[in-house]
Parts: structure tokens; sequence; C-alpha cells
């Protein structure tokens, strides 16, 4: 077997960075390689920081590439070098994790070389763990969802945010969204930023019904953008401003102008073309860190809405949610190609029902394991006459992302 290629040393403002087999090829439709990935967070090195220096962050990992699932690493590795920073995170489980945190391009190099693609942080500073100092608002579309509904619903999402003094700052998801960030000051308990973000989320939907949710269970949303509140939960992190998402082309998600949100599209926004834009135009978030505001207006419209609409519990004690629609669950699986496969064999043998369904009706969720993503793949049978509807059969995937794993007290 040939040996993988030299390390190449880079000595990046005095920091030495060691990559490892540079040559390695990430991304095989672009021919970018894993020098290359490096190379693109130092030319982008002053926005990328702006969005995730200073903050513990999860390393979010594709030792083996882009065509298989990444694994998330919550610790910094023991032997980090000393530029590295580190702040040790406690959840409400009792567990806490040494997060890494980085505050230079050297450190953006580094964790570059460990595989990670898209740079994952946490919307608190190392120097106060339990104030955010960032709401994150993310559009997330359901399928058949246009571009132009989602820019609709970031227009309002802005509207709110503006009458309740705040600034947003819009980017590209990376995928198919859009995020909008908002610098905060650093006052309020998560409890509460959470709480401002589903109130305005419900007050985005009361003004674009139809066009937003924000509806929690998937199978209710039809086909709307949902704003995410969620996102805003201690435990929570959102890919931050020039990450490199896993997608063939190397997309990037990145920071828009708001008079750029009609006219421009994600897909136009990959390693290629990010460079020179940001070597042409600068940072469009440039001066993000000079707008920290207030929740004061989103807390006191949360009050005055009251508690959102709670779904229905099963009688039977357990507390298990109760859909309100008609469910059936198809498959679990290890990797997306795998539940995409299931959904396609359900099809198969359900053709009318298939039929029927409406884009959204397809429920395939990425569910966060201990270290990785596995997948749930259901349908909503509310586009096919009752009569009409298959019964939940067998599982055509019944992967256990539990199995052979040890928990404390059993």
């Amino acid at each position: 077997m040939a040996s993988s290629a030299p390390a190449e040393i880079l000595d990046i403002d005095g920091h030495e960075v060691r990559v490892s087999n540079p040559s390695k090829v990430v991304f095989p439709e672009p021919g970018l390689t894993k020098l290359d990935i490096v190379r693109y967070y130092l030319a982008v090195a002053d926005g990328a920081l702006r969005g995730a220096g200073g903050r513990p962050m999860v390393l979010k990992r594709f030792v083996k590439g882009i065509g298989a699932e990444a694994f998330f690493q919550k610790r910094v590795p023991e032997n980090h070098p000393d530029f590295i920073d580190t702040a040790t995170l406690r959840y409400a489980s009792g567990t806490s994790a040494e997060e890494a945190v980085v505050r230079d391009a050297a450190g953006l190099a580094w964790i570059a070389n460990l595989g990670c693609l898209d740079l994952n942080p946490h919307p608190v500073r190392a120097e106060d763990l339990e104030h955010p100092d960032e709401l994150r608002i993310d559009l997330d579309p359901m399928p058949g969802v246009a571009w132009e509904q989602i820019v609709d619903v970031a227009m309002i999402a802005g509207e709110v945010l503006a009458d309740h003094g705040l600034v947003g700052w819009p980017k590209t998801s990376g995928s198919r969204g859009l995020h909008i960030l908002v610098r905060i000051e650093p006052r309020w308990t998560f409890r509460e930023l959470r709480a401002a973000a589903e109130a305005l989320a419900r007050e985005v939907e009361a003004r674009a019904p139809g066009l937003a949710t924000a509806r929690w269970w998937k199978e209710e949303r039809g086909e709307s953008v949902f704003v995410d509140f969620n996102q805003n939960a201690k435990d929570r992190t959102v890919a931050s401003a020039y990450s490199i998402r896993p997608l063939p082309d190397a997309r990037v998600s990145t920071p828009l102008g708001w008079d750029e949100l009609r006219t421009r599209r994600p897909e136009e926004f990959t390693v290629a073309t990010v460079v020179p834009r940001f070597r042409d135009i600068g940072d469009p978030h440039a001066g993000i860190n000079d707008t920290a505001g207030s929740l004061d207006g989103l807390l006191a419209l949360s009050e005055s809405l009251g508690p959102a609409e709670k779904p229905p519990r099963a009688g039977d004690g357990s507390g298990r949610r109760v859909s309100t629609m008609p469910l059936i669950e198809v498959a679990r699986t290890k990797t997306k190609p795998e539940a995409l496969e299931a959904l396609e064999r359900w099809r198969a043998e359900h053709p009318a029902a298939a039929a029927a369904l409406h884009p959204a009706d397809e429920l395939i969720d990425g569910m966060r394991g201990s270290s990785s993503l596995w997948y749930r793949v259901r349908v909503n049978l509310q586009h096919v006459p009752e009569e009409e509807r298959p019964e939940q059969g067998p599982l055509l995937g019944d992967y256990d992302p539990w199995a052979g794993r040890a928990f404390p007290g059993r």
C-alpha cells in the first residue's frame, strides 16, 4: 500500500501548524485537497473568526471524507497545541466537556487538519459560558419550498427583529436555507434566549401565515419555512459564517447583505467563489459586533403571547407525544443513502399512496446520536384517502444507534 504524502508544515503568524496528508482529496468534484481546505480558511480567517472565534465549539470531523458520516467530538484532543484555548461546558444532564476555543488563523488551520469542514461554535464566549451573546434564527425550508419563499420569510423576520430593537445579519446556511444571526448583550440565560427566539418565530408565523411556521413537529409544517427557535438551546450549535458544508460542490455558509437575498442563490457560494468575493468586497458581517441589542422587547412579546400550544400526550402514562397526523415509520438507518433507499422501497411497495404524497409528506430526519447522526424515515399520510392508507408494517431498516453501548444505571 502506498504511503500517504509527507506532512506540510505551515508557519502561520509565528505558530507552526502541521497538515498531515495534505494531498488527500476531500471534495472529488472540484478536486479540493486537505491543504486546499486549510488554505481556504486562512484566506477568509477574518470573517470565519468573527463568527466562530473565542467560542467553544464542537468538532465535527469528516475523517473518512464527505461520503461518510461525520462524528462529533466535544472534547478537545489532549495533545492540542498551546494556541488552542479551551472552555469547559456543563450541561443539564450533569455531563461536561472541555471544548476547543479557536482565537486565530492558526487555530482554524489546526481544526481543518483534524477533518473539520464546518465550524460549529456555541452562542457564548469562552469568558462567560452561562450568558449567550447571539440569538440564532434558522430558516429551514420543507421540501417543495422555493428560495423566494425563504427570502420572504427572512424579510419578515428582519422586520420583527427591527420592531423589537434588534439587528439581523443574514447568511446562507450552506444547504437550502438561511440563517439570521443577532448579537445580543450577554445578560440573559439560555432559557430566556430560547423564550425570545420562540416568540420571534411565533410572530413571524402570525405575520406570514402559510409561508412560515413555528411548529416544532415536522409533520405539522406543510410546505412552509420552519423558523427553528430550538437552535438556541445550550447544547445546540450551528455552522458559523464561512463554514464549508459537506456537499459535493464544497458549498459555503456565506454572509450576505439584505439587498443580496433576492438576487443571489446558495449554490453560487463555494470555496472557489467565496475566496475572491471575500478579497474583493470583504465581509458583509464586518459590523455585527457593534450591534449587540437587548432581548427585553422579544421577552415582552413572549409574555404577551403566552405559552405555545402543547401537543397531546399518550394516555398510558408514558408521557409520549401523540402526533395529530397519520404517520407511519418506514425505517431507521445508519446513513442517509440507506434512508433514501428505504423510502424508495416503501414507495415501490405502495405506489398508489406514494402518488398522493406531497413533497413535505416524506420525512427523513437526521437524529443526533452519541457521536454521529442516524436517520429516521417516516411518511405523513395526510393527503392519502383514509381507506387507502397503508398500515404500519415492519421497518425496512432497523438500525439501533445505541446497540452495544452501556448506560449508567443499567
